[in-house]
């Protein structure tokens, strides 16, 4: 029963908080203006180490967020 009520708390706590206008869940691991400049580079042909050194996003990370900037389909099915 007072498990019940704890998620109830928490449900209230976490609309509150979104009402009030404040991020609920996990923060930003990146920030976009990283990204951006991570896919200037990336246009302006840097390797992608060298983007990870300058940006201090792990290439496995880099790799997503290029993805899609090279026209490549990305890894989501597409409905017809």
């Amino acid at each position: 029963m007072e498990r019940t009520f704890a998620g109830e708390r928490a449900a209230h706590a976490r609309a509150v908080a979104e009402a009030k206008g404040r991020h609920v869940g996990r923060p930003i691991a990146h920030p976009p203006a990283s990204i951006d400049y991570a896919r200037l580079l990336h246009a302006q042909g840097t390797s992608l180490g060298q983007i990870a050194a300058k940006t201090k996003i792990p290439k496995s990370s880099l790799h997503r967020y290029l993805a899609g900037s090279q026209g490549r389909p990305s890894a989501a099915p597409t409905s017809p």
